[in-house]
């Protein structure tokens, strides 16, 4: 994903020391321009957020949804958009946390566990627990927003019908047919009452 200042401004800690409340820094080491780990964790927490509104909403409330298919054989296909955005939230934290880090992820956000509990189940110091779940959510922002064809980042165009699709919008012209001419306004002279 290229990520633009104007996008990164908002989202961007205004405490953060690395990138000064901009969102972008420079690597030390390519001097490319790339997103803050401010704004990494801020994505992984607005696809967390979303993540638990899916997981935990009522099955009353789940729908289907109907996406234009890339063949023309047939109309479409029939989706659960919520179920799948959840699978597919775990399946990337699956795919791209280390075994330690993804039992530390499942204990703490998917089971919510407070900190305290699971410093003491996994055996780690305060300050350790809390920079390993910094990596995480690092990690899975950048998975989250990076992640092509179909990322989880901006979360409105994953839940957005048809943003699956490759293949660009279609325009058409249309001729319009000519107006009639308009009839012209007379002027009548009104006589003033006295």
């Amino acid at each position: 994903m290229e990520w633009i200042r104007t996008e990164t401004l908002a989202m961007a800690s205004a405490k953060c020391p690395l990138c000064e409340a901009t969102g972008l820094r420079v690597q030390d080491t390519t001097q490319e321009v790339v997103a803050c780990n401010c704004i990494l964790r801020a994505v992984f927490r607005e696809c967390y957020n979303r993540f638990a509104e899916c997981n935990y909403s009522r099955i009353e409330d789940a729908r289907c949804s109907l996406e234009n298919s890339q063949s023309k054989e047939s109309p479409g296909n029939w989706s659960r958009k919520n179920e799948e955005y959840c699978a597919d939230f775990l399946l990337l934290a699956k795919r791209h946390l280390t075994e330690e880090e993804h039992k530390i992820f499942r204990f703490r956000y998917l089971l919510g566990a407070d900190w305290r509990l699971c410093a003491r189940k996994l055996n780690m110091e305060k300050g350790i627990f809390h920079h390993t779940c910094y990596r995480i959510q690092q990690k899975l922002g950048r998975a989250f927003a990076e992640t092509r064809p179909c990322s989880l980042y901006p979360v409105n165009e994953y839940f957005t019908l048809g943003y699956r699709s490759r293949e660009p919008a279609k325009l058409t012209m249309v001729r319009l047919a000519a107006a009639a001419p308009q009839k012209k306004k007379v002027d009548v002279p009104v006589k003033r009452a006295a």
